[in-house]
């Protein structure tokens, strides 16, 4: 989407963690011109579901869906140039938005998820092991 990621995160935060009901009605009242592509991103990642219920056979209830995850990172940026006095050139930023919604199950107790739809989630650091101090090293006591 053509438009910056800040703007577009503006409204995937009205969504974050809403019921698919909800967020399709949030989006369809909000003034913001990325709300548009937002919806239509959701409608999609709704279909999705409705595929994976019917034609795949996995059990998936699309009325307990909720928004997971809604991120909008740095997409390419495009480099343009603005006419300016005196022979000059001034030099401006295009931002691109890539938007990524995860669609996820609420499980009956109301926590967790039982399957995730839609765009995959970002990969998760391996953990770190924690650093010890070297053992041949003393403290030294003040005198």
């Amino acid at each position: 989407m053509r438009v910056s990621p800040q703007k577009a995160r503006l409204v995937l935060d009205l969504i974050k963690g809403r019921r698919v009901e909800d967020a399709l009605n949030t989006l369809a009242f909000t003034k913001k011109r990325v709300a548009a592509t937002v919806e239509k991103l959701l409608r999609s990642a709704l279909e999705n579901a409705n595929y994976l219920s019917g034609e795949k056979g996995l059990d998936v209830d699309v009325d307990s869906l909720y928004v997971k995850n809604a991120v909008a990172n740095d997409g390419p940026r495009m480099k343009r140039i603005r006419p300016a006095p005196m022979g000059r050139a001034y030099r401006y930023v295009r931002r691109i938005a890539h938007i990524e919604l995860v669609l996820a199950e609420r499980t009956r107790g109301g926590q967790g998820t039982a399957t995730v739809v839609g765009a995959a989630e970002p990969a998760k650091p391996a953990a770190k092991a924690k650093r010890k101090a070297p053992a041949g090293k003393k403290k030294l006591a003040a005198k």
